[in-house]
């Protein structure tokens, strides 16, 4: 029988971020909605094809998104927060928008919903609300509609859905509290509905992404996940597909489970294939994930080809796949010309990973000379050999690297004095997390750079106009500790990545976050050093123009690190320590330059933390180790920030204490400061700025809110300690959302220290 090939997801964003230009143009009312729909239906049937051309027997249909397929999936059951509605029953594309962004429109509780991370990438996703007796009804048939589309083209499709253990997982109990697990026989009828449907297509096939079997589940979730596969067993072959690890802890109930076919990814999981294969149910169909859908470089064909050949010899019929959705990847390589052909040759985006897993099926097949598999792999072997990879210097370094160096002069009850004289702050001071509104001339200004339009001289010129109205602006709002705005920067990896040895650069690898947030992270090809200072000249030149300390931002090693695609040769602990150094040296020259305030952003610590808690210990221990490598050299006087937005932080606060930074931001507004209620036992023992605006969202926050939020702040954290800021960077907003959200936070903190201080 024919080893059969298909992948788990593709990139929607199209080859030249068609869905963003498209979304945001919606927002401002430049098109029409239909003009939107056809955006998204052009993309679509592209990516099809594209899947088809590269020899992809299934394509996948239901990966496409508007925002996030989490939120699509709330869509799909009718969960829609009563706050977002307009009408009872209806839901259109406008609502899915509303629930992503907020709305001024409809009330003024239409906060956007909470936001945070797709397990352990930089993906995120809307997290789902549930409301006791709860009620779901089938009202957003998009996956249907687009199977049909695919059908009307003539292709095999495969349909993929969230699962429903999936996701109730990831939503949040909001108002009275009940188990969650309450409601999965409320939404088991929608997702049977929605099978019968692919079953009167006459589809063979249905994906259902479960990818909390990688995870610690309780006996109670594991006999919920039995109840519900038995329950959906019937009109449609299921494929569980599990990705990001490994599930030999659950087998127990997956080997139970009423199911056609099962997924596994090992790329991130640690299996034994063999072993692997005498333990799982022999009444599965495997479905092996053997091409990074994580990571851009090639995948070494040969190793796998010779694998499987042994695997073929217990199964004769599986499906090789991509470890995971493809989404998390550039589109198309063949599309960069500023890389030379040699470093080009190393990698592989999503058509070319599609291109890999047909080539390897093939061969398997015996439909092609193994010698192909040989040609695909040999630029991985002069990777190896490749001077640009290695420098005794960095690795020197490393060698020496000693846990002074990862240590604070003193403690932060001395420093805190220090600093307390040193910087004259009021009580709750205000701040901002970094960047300012990136506006159309800025990006113009950068564009001509690029292209070399402009010369150095006159585009140093030009940002450091913006830099000075951007500290005139924050001195007449009146905030305490300014920034310098960030005008000069793309990215805040990117920005960083192009100061760095060891680093190349794409000029399409655009990858989705959310919504219409792309990101075209670096690729790490060899050892890291700093090649001259990154952001001294502009912080510097900020410092100048005010009285008030003016806070230099960097970006922490662990997220340069993940929010990278990382090199696969060397350990991970191994490139954040290379970053460290580097960071390191920034830190101590900004320093030495007059600025008394660095804050070095880590919002991807948590989205680094392995999936098992086993696994923790060892992470947060290099982790941490890298920011106090890169944040400890300083002087007494000079205040550590760090910031940290959109993600879990409950589980690893002892790490973030050990972190040891002097002030620490967070993002906590979009769930309402319910990370706050941890610190009811938990005591911070530094100074902290929880988030006290939603800077995602287009509402203005009225001084009420910010005033209520701050007071439930300070019925946990003592004023002293207490910090006033929004939940992240301000690039996104404009100017006139900008200035009236900070002027309302600073009436606010205004109001509540005149309140408070008079206690």
């Amino acid at each position: 029988m024919a080893i059969k090939n298909h992948i788990l997801g593709f990139p929607r964003i199209g080859l030249n971020r068609e869905l963003k230009i498209a979304q945001e143009n919606y927002w401002s009312g430049k098109i029409s909605l239909i003009d939107l729909l056809q955006v998204g239906k052009n993309i679509r049937k592209t990516n099809w094809k594209n899947q088809f051309n590269s020899g992809i027997e299934y394509v996948t249909v239901g990966d496409f998104s508007w925002y996030d397929h989490v939120l699509g999936t709330s869509m799909m059951l009718g969960n829609i927060p009563n706050r977002h509605r307009l009408n009872k029953k209806k839901i259109d594309l406008d609502t899915l928008f509303r629930v992503a962004r907020g709305s001024v429109d409809i009330g003024k509780n239409c906060s956007a919903s909470e936001m945070t991370k797709w397990f352990n990438t930089n993906y995120h996703y809307i997290v789902p609300e549930f409301i006791k007796d709860q009620e779901f009804y089938f009202s957003w048939k998009q996956v249907i509609q687009e199977t049909d589309e695919a059908l009307s083209l003539g292709y095999k499709v495969k349909p993929v859905l969230l699962g429903p253990l999936t996701y109730l997982w990831l939503g949040k109990v909001k108002g009275i509290y009940f188990n969650k697990l309450d409601l999965l026989n409320k939404i088991l009828p929608i997702y049977k509905k929605v099978l019968e449907e692919f079953h009167s297509r006459n589809l063979e096939w249905v994906q259902i992404d479960e990818p909390i079997l990688v995870l610690d589940i309780s006996k109670e979730w594991k006999k919920a996940i039995k109840y519900a596969y038995n329950t959906l067993n019937g009109s449609i072959k299921i494929l569980l597909t599990t990705y990001f690890g490994d599930v030999h802890h659950n087998l127990d109930i997956i080997n139970t489970l009423s199911i056609n076919g099962l997924h596994i990814d090992l790329v991130a999981g640690k299996y034994d294939l063999l072993d692997f294969s005498n333990t799982v149910n022999n009444k599965f169909l495997l479905s092996l994930g053997i091409i990074n859908g994580r990571n851009i470089w090639k995948a070494d064909l040969v190793k796998w080809f010779h694998q499987l050949k042994s695997f073929m010899k217990l199964r004769k019929n599986f499906w090789i796949s991509s470890s995971c959705s493809l989404l998390h990847v550039p589109l198309d390589l063949s599309l960069e010309d500023n890389l030379t052909d040699f470093v080009k040759s190393w990698f592989s985006f999503g058509i070319q990973k599609c291109l890999e897993i047909s080539i390897l099926s093939r061969a398997l097949n015996k439909k092609i000379d193994i010698k192909e598999i040989y040609n695909w792999v040999k630029p991985i072997q002069a990777y190896k050999s490749s001077n640009l990879v290695n420098n005794v210097t960095v690795q020197k370094r490393l060698l020496q690297i000693s846990s002074e160096q990862c240590t604070r002069k003193d403690t932060f009850s001395v420093r805190s004095d220090i600093q307390k004289k040193n910087l004259n702050l009021p009580v709750l001071p205000t701040t901002t997390i970094g960047s300012f509104p990136q506006t159309q001339e800025i990006r113009e200004l950068r564009l001509k750079y690029k292209n070399k339009k402009i010369s150095q001289l006159d585009y140093e010129r030009l940002i450091k106009k913006q830099i000075k109205n951007n500290i005139l602006q924050q001195e007449q709002i009146g905030l305490d500790v300014l920034v310098h705005g960030e005008p000069e920067r793309n990215d805040m990896v990117e920005y960083f990545s192009e100061f760095l040895e060891g680093f190349v650069f794409t000029k399409y690898g655009w990858v989705q976050s959310y919504g219409s947030r792309c990101v075209k992270p670096p690729i790490i090809v060899g050892d890291i050093s700093r090649i001259t200072p990154m952001t001294v000249m502009y912080s510097k030149y900020a410092q100048s123009l005010t009285k008030k300390p003016v806070k230099a931002m960097l970006t922490g090693p662990v997220t340069i690190l993940c929010w990278s695609f990382p090199r696969e040769d060397i350990s991970k602990e191994e490139i954040s320590n290379q970053i460290a150094l580097a960071l390191r040296d920034e830190v101590l020259d900004l320093e030495n330059s007059g600025i008394h305030v660095i804050q070095i952003d880590e919002p991807a610590l948590r989205e680094g933390l392995p999936l098992r808690t086993k696994e923790w210990s060892d992470y947060l221990r290099w982790s941490v180790q890298s920011f106090k490598l890169c944040s400890s050299g300083v002087k007494n006087s000079t205040q550590i920030h760090t910031h940290m937005c959109y993600c879990e932080f409950n589980d690893i606060m002892p790490a973030i204490v050990d972190l040891d930074a002097d002030v620490i931001t967070i993002e906590t507004s979009r769930s309402d400061m319910e990370l706050l209620d941890f610190f009811k036992t938990f005591q911070y023992p530094n100074e902290i700025g929880p988030g006290v605006y939603d800077i995602h969202s287009p509402s203005i926050p009225s001084i009420d809110w910010i005033e209520k939020l701050l007071i439930k702040a300070l019925r946990y954290i003592p004023i002293e300690k207490l910090w006033v800021n929004p939940d992240c960077g301000l690039k996104t907003r404009n100017w006139t959302e900008t200035s009236l959200a900070l002027q309302n936070m600073i009436k606010a903190t205004s109001n509540i220290r005149k309140k408070f201080l008079k206690k």
